[in-house]
């Protein structure tokens, strides 16, 4: 038993229990929407340059938005911030939906949509995070953490798939609708929190200095460390150059004849070796050489899908995902161990 995930914290905290049901839910509904947008913009375009554009939609947020949106975090009442950002999140998937149901083949009024979405989590994300450490006792974190992370996985597992199913059957619109209603539950988690002030004495001299005074030094920090600047490197190079989520409507086009069931396990697949890889870890604590071993598992990665890039036979080509996927959770996990 002791290999199993520790559910205490679902079991003895009714918030976290809420706040994670809600969070599964809408994290699969919105890797139902991420598996919608790529292929809508391919359907209406047919050009792999417009669908590359929805990753740019969504980095470009990130980028700018990810640190002073952590920094807000840590000053506001957290709450209050993830309400707001969940009605925001409700109202962009419901345009998502009506311009589906409206037969707009608008590719700027996808990218526009998509940087929304992606602002909405730059907030969302470092602020739910935060919330772990306040609701459950310091000797449970480790397994909220864990109990986290299977919500990543699961939505990864489930949303492509499910919306593969839902494509072929009602379209696209289904995909945008589903997002749209699976946030009830995590509205509903997050109205049932206490406040979640900031707290009162961040250290001295903290309160005095801008977030991104604190957000920068962050990053000098990284940077002076070579250690830490190889590991985050390493992963950026392997993601930014092998994670060709744009081809994935025009490979499944050219190669297995566009069925959406098809596109879904594609994400799905990656998704299922993850979840192995996140059960079977624990030999991972055997090796000393951490640096070394990350630098295995993003070269895997990357010739996980040098084998997807030239398959043309569906079992090698999920085959390929999935250790694709295997390889990014055992470098996850070590990366974590490095920091």
């Amino acid at each position: 038993m002791k290999l199993l995930t520790d559910v205490t914290p679902l079991r003895e905290n009714p918030n976290f229990r809420r706040l994670w049901t809600g969070s599964m839910l809408s994290a699969t509904g919105g890797a139902m929407t991420n598996f919608a947008l790529p292929l809508q913009a391919w359907n209406d375009t047919h050009s792999t340059t417009a669908t590359g554009g929805l990753g740019v939609a969504v980095f470009v947020p990130l980028l700018l938005i990810a640190m002073p949106g952590g920094s807000l975090a840590d000053r506001v009442d957290r709450r209050r911030l993830l309400l707001a950002v969940t009605v925001a999140q409700i109202l962009a998937s419901g345009l998502l939906f009506a311009q589906a149901m409206a037969g707009l083949r608008s590719i700027w009024l996808l990218y526009a949509l998509q940087a929304a979405c992606s602002a909405l989590i730059a907030v969302n994300a470092p602020a739910r995070q935060t919330l772990i450490p306040r609701l459950v006792p310091k000797e449970q974190l480790t397994a909220a953490m864990a109990l986290n992370r299977i919500i990543f996985q699961v939505a990864m597992i489930a949303g492509p798939g499910l919306a593969g199913l839902l494509t072929a059957a009602a379209g696209l619109k289904g995909c945008y609708l589903i997002d749209a209603l699976s946030f009830a539950g995590s509205l509903y988690a997050v109205i049932r929190l206490p406040a979640m002030s900031p707290k009162t004495n961040p250290g001295p001299g903290h309160s005095k200095r801008s977030g991104l005074a604190l957000s920068l030094e962050g990053l000098h920090y990284i940077w002076r460390n070579k250690i830490l600047a190889g590991t985050f490197l390493a992963d950026a190079n392997a993601t930014f150059f092998a994670l060709p989520l744009s081809l994935f409507p025009a490979l499944n086009a050219e190669r297995f004849g566009g069925d959406p069931r098809i596109l879904g396990l594609f994400t799905t697949a990656i998704g299922v070796g993850g979840m192995v890889t996140a059960v079977l870890s624990g030999p991972l604590k055997h090796f000393s050489r951490h640096g070394l071993l990350m630098l295995l598992t993003v070269s895997l990665w990357g010739a996980a899908f040098a084998v997807f890039a030239v398959s043309t036979w569906l079992w090698l080509t999920l085959l390929a995902l999935g250790v694709a996927g295997a390889a990014d959770t055992f470098t996850v996990v070590i990366r974590g161990v490095i920091v």
